[in-house]
């Protein structure tokens, strides 16, 4: 079992910074890959960014490009999602997420993740 506590969320304008952090209950040297996922108002959970575990390959939503950063302390044991320029459309409830099972679903889909943090909000305005 993985429990994941996210936290760092907060409101902030637009072109500010946050940084979220992910607390693991287990070495997540033992995860396939970790994730940030976000859900606005009315829309559905996606995929914002990825890293496997081992080798420490990362993907990211084009949406966030060149703005956000993710990366992951083995020795913490703690996944981080560094967010600068935030936009307004950026606002949503953001979620960490654990997969522990080798699948070929890409890295940000919904499905290769079996282990969900109760989120932490993120709210930018204009």
């Amino acid at each position: 079992q993985v429990q994941l506590v996210e936290s760092g969320g907060g409101s902030v304008q637009a072109g500010g910074s946050l940084r979220l952090s992910c607390a693991a209950s287990v070495d997540i040297d033992n995860t396939v890959s970790m994730g940030w996922f976000r859900q606005g108002p009315e829309k559905e959970r996606e995929g914002v960014a990825a890293i496997l575990t081992h080798g420490g390959l990362t993907v990211y939503a084009d949406s966030v490009k060149g703005r956000f950063t993710i990366s992951q302390d083995t020795t913490q044991n703690t996944l981080y999602l560094q967010m600068n320029g935030l936009k307004p459309e950026d606002t949503g409830m953001y979620f960490c997420a654990a997969g522990t099972i080798p699948t070929l679903d890409p890295a940000l889909a919904t499905a290769r993740y079996g282990y969900w943090g109760q989120g932490t909000q993120v709210s930018v305005s204009s």
